[in-house]
C-alpha cells in the first residue's frame, strides 16, 4: 500500500535546528575567522609535557588561529633522550632545528574488517639518522620515535601533521611508549630550566 511506511517515517518528536545553525554559521564565520590569528607569537604557543615528550605548539586546533586543517609543534629532546613510540593515520613531516639523531620507524600495514584494525608491524624498524637541516617524512600508519643521539646538548625539531584524517573518522593515535621525561615526575618548569642550562652551556 503506497506510503504504508508512514507508521514508521512519522515515529519520534525529537526537533532540532542543524540546518538553521548551519546557516548561521555561513554567515558569522567570516566576522569570526577576521577575529582569528594570522600570527602567532612565542609567548602565545603552550608548552606541554606530555606523553610523547617536551612540546611547544605553535599550531593547534584548540588555539584561536586561522588554521583549519593542520597542527605544528615544536618538540625539545633532552640530551641522550627520546619521545615517546606512537602511531597514527595522518601524514607527518618534521624540520630538525638544531642537534643530532636518528628516527626509527615500523612501517607498519593495516588491516580492517567488521572486529576493527589489525597491524602488521614489521620485526625490525628501519633507522633514519638526521641533523640540523634535515626533513624526516613519516608515512602514514608508521609506527615511529625520535632520539637524540648528543649527551651534551637538546635536539629540536618542528613537526606537522593534518587534521583531515582526524575528522574523516581515523583519529586512531595511539601511544606505544611514553617519553621517559613524562614518566620521572619531573615538572615542566624543572624540564625546561634543565634544558636551557644545557642549551647555554
Amino acid at each position: 500500500m503506497a506510503w504504508g511506511e508512514s507508521k514508521v517515517w512519522r515515529r519520534g518528536e525529537r526537533q532540532v535546528d542543524f540546518y538553521r545553525r548551519l546557516l548561521a554559521d555561513a554567515v558569522e564565520r567570516p566576522q569570526r575567522r577576521s577575529q582569528q590569528k594570522r600570527l602567532i607569537k612565542p609567548e602565545e604557543m603552550p608548552w606541554e609535557l606530555s606523553p610523547h615528550g617536551l612540546l611547544k605548539h605553535m599550531i593547534n586546533e584548540e588555539m584561536d588561529t586561522l588554521v583549519d586543517t593542520i597542527d605544528i609543534y615544536m618538540q625539545v629532546l633532552p640530551p641522550g633522550s627520546r619521545s615517546g613510540k606512537h602511531r597514527h593515520f595522518a601524514e607527518e613531516g618534521f624540520y630538525v632545528v638544531e642537534g643530532a639523531g636518528y628516527d626509527l620507524h615500523w612501517d607498519c600495514d593495516v588491516e580492517a574488517d567488521e572486529q576493527g584494525w589489525r597491524w602488521n608491524v614489521p620485526a625490525e624498524p628501519q633507522r633514519f639518522e638526521w641533523k640540523a637541516g634535515d626533513v624526516v617524512y613519516i608515512p602514514p600508519a608508521t609506527i615511529h620515535q625520535h632520539f637524540n643521539a648528543a649527551s651534551g646538548r637538546p635536539a629540536r625539531i618542528i613537526s606537522a601533521t593534518n587534521r583531515v584524517y582526524k575528522w574523516s573518522g581515523l583519529n586512531n593515535l595511539e601511544q606505544l611508549e611514553n617519553a621517559p621525561e613524562y614518566d620521572s615526575g619531573i615538572s615542566l618548569r624543572e624540564l625546561l630550566s634543565a634544558v636551557d642550562f644545557q642549551v647555554v652551556r
